[in-house]
């Protein structure tokens, strides 16, 4: 029986894992560490989960716990993944998010585990780039605009130093925007959804947004967790690979995509507090390497993303 480790456990994502390893039919030994307990996660009879309360910017206890787990597999989902965020704290964002991952490799490194380690980037490591240069491939430059794109080109540098020069076994992604019920609402297309839900209720006026002209490649996190599993067995240490759709879609085409699944057509109007003071106009990826090497390719249309989204939120407000 494989045992994983996976931080973030009271995240977005790692709900969407544990369904994954669920179904999958081997039996998977689960540590699952989150800095709170606020949190359900439901039974699931194909795992054996732990629950540990832990902060991954306590070293000592961090250690502890790999040196009594010693997991096969470590899925590095922790981090504050807000750019906007990072703009209104980018200290603490910045910090955060590369101190905890440097603990954990660091961690990995001093025990001698023998596991293999999936960092988790963003695409917006990306930064603002040549509309010519779309779809974005691995070996794009990477041009990062804000404090939180700054934290993942820095955590991925760091996996390339601890895999080249210690030997872990660390495999990188650049995951570009996901999508999927249960996302919190001050992710855009969750907001969208929440907003487009209470105003149809008569629980809101109108509907705020910020920048609808930014083009964005949005993908299922069903389809994501797919392409994690796939990389944990199959990829290869030092590689990294985007994970996208190759789809791009602006944000007021998605707007616009879900007031029409909603059956309503309203007035919205722009926020100023929701723009940022940078933004990259386009990312759109490549998901060829991927494919070409792992067979992976997403199986969650857009529509069926943003009907499933908004059943979440009419669930939710009801």
């Amino acid at each position: 029986m494989k045992r994983i480790l996976i931080t973030g456990f009271s995240g977005f994502v790692s709900e969407y894992l544990l369904d994954l390893l669920n179904d999958i039919a081997d039996q998977y030994e689960v540590i699952g560490l989150s800095r709170s307990y606020n949190f359900e996660s439901k039974i699931r009879k194909n795992l054996h989960v732990k629950l540990v309360k832990l902060d991954l910017n306590d070293k000592e206890h961090l250690r502890e716990v790999l040196y009594l787990t010693r997991p096969d597999y470590i899925f590095h989902l922790a981090s504050d993944s807000s750019v906007s965020y990072s703009w209104q704290k980018p200290i603490e964002s910045f910090q955060n998010n590369t101190n905890i991952f440097l603990n954990l490799i660091e961690s990995v490194r001093a025990l001698n585990t023998e596991c293999k380690i999936l960092s988790i980037g963003s695409s917006e490591q990306y930064g603002i780039v040549d509309p010519e240069s779309i779809p974005l491939t691995e070996e794009a430059t990477l041009n990062p605009i804000s404090p939180y794109a700054v934290a993942r080109v820095s955590q991925e540098l760091l996996s390339k130093v601890y895999n080249r020069g210690y030997g872990l076994d660390i495999i990188m992604t650049r995951s570009f925007n996901h999508i999927g019920p249960g996302q919190k609402e001050n992710f855009v297309v969750s907001s969208f959804a929440k907003q487009i839900v209470a105003y149809k209720a008569g629980l809101i006026p109108n509907i705020k947004v910020g920048n609808l002209d930014i083009v964005r490649d949005f993908l299922d996190v069903r389809d994501v967790v797919k392409a994690y599993m796939l990389l944990m067995q199959n990829g290869i240490g030092g590689q990294v690979y985007n994970i996208c759709s190759g789809n791009g879609y602006s944000l007021k085409q998605i707007l616009h995509m879900m007031m029409s699944i909603a059956g309503i057509e309203v007035e919205y109007s722009i926020d100023k507090e929701l723009i940022r003071p940078s933004d990259n106009p386009i990312i759109i990826g490549s998901n060829k390497k991927i494919k070409d090497e792992l067979g992976w390719y997403p199986s969650y249309s857009i529509d069926a993303s943003l009907r499933d989204i908004l059943t979440y939120w009419e669930q939710r407000l009801k």
